[in-house]
């Protein structure tokens, strides 16, 4: 079994060197260590796709140790809480598919920082009134500070994902803010996962 040093390593290249690992016929499985709990999540999304075998253990301060075995996904071990909300299905209205917006700032705009905040969540919730709704709202950036806990956007974000648009916070940038632990709507994607929404989507809206 391999093992893959992937701290200080971006996403997604933890989980594409991983995955690179498995595909190689001789190898029964793979060890991937990784230095935030964001990268073993996508790990874990990735073994669970693919029907592998998926366990970690916090191997010292902010080192995690994750195993992921080929074809023992009905032995899986999370030693963790998956994500907290499932993702959401896409948001249609009569089969035409809405935006995806793209919200890479915590306010709106160039001048006053407070006037900035009031038009995001002006933004957002104007974005429940959409026909149809977008079909996914991702943040990068600042941005992800607008899906964590205490964040006054949070209820109107609730409301698009209860109508079924997918709430999405990058990763990385949860991770570098610390946000991870509060995160209070929608769910934590590596950067393959946007990349790939942004280019199925039908349109894009970048903030």
């Amino acid at each position: 079994m391999k093992t893959l040093d992937m701290q200080g390593q971006p996403c997604p290249i933890p989980v594409v060197k991983a995955k690179e690992v498995l595909a190689e016929q001789e190898t029964s499985g793979v060890v991937v260590l990784v230095d935030n709990i964001v990268a073993v999540q996508n790990l874990e999304k990735m073994a669970k796709g693919t029907g592998c075998g998926f366990s970690y253990v916090e191997d010292g301060a902010s080192r995690y140790k994750v195993t992921i075995v080929k074809g023992a996904g009905s032995n899986q071990v999370f030693n963790e809480p998956q994500d907290k909300l499932p993702e959401a299905p896409l948001a249609t209205e009569g089969g035409k598919k809405g935006p995806v917006v793209l919200i890479t700032s915590d306010s709106m705009g160039r001048g006053a920082e407070d006037l900035g905040k009031l038009l995001i969540k002006g933004f957002i919730f104007s974005l429940a009134q959409l026909n149809p709704l977008p079909e996914a709202v991702i943040f990068l950036n600042g941005g992800a500070r607008l899906t964590t806990e205490g964040a006054n956007t949070v209820p109107d974000l609730k409301t698009l994902a209860e109508k079924g648009t997918g709430i999405y916070t990058c990763g990385t940038c949860a991770n570098y803010y610390k946000l991870t632990e509060s995160l209070a709507v929608g769910s934590i994607v590596d950067m393959m996962n946007i990349v790939k929404r942004l280019s199925e989507a039908s349109s894009v809206i970048t903030i």
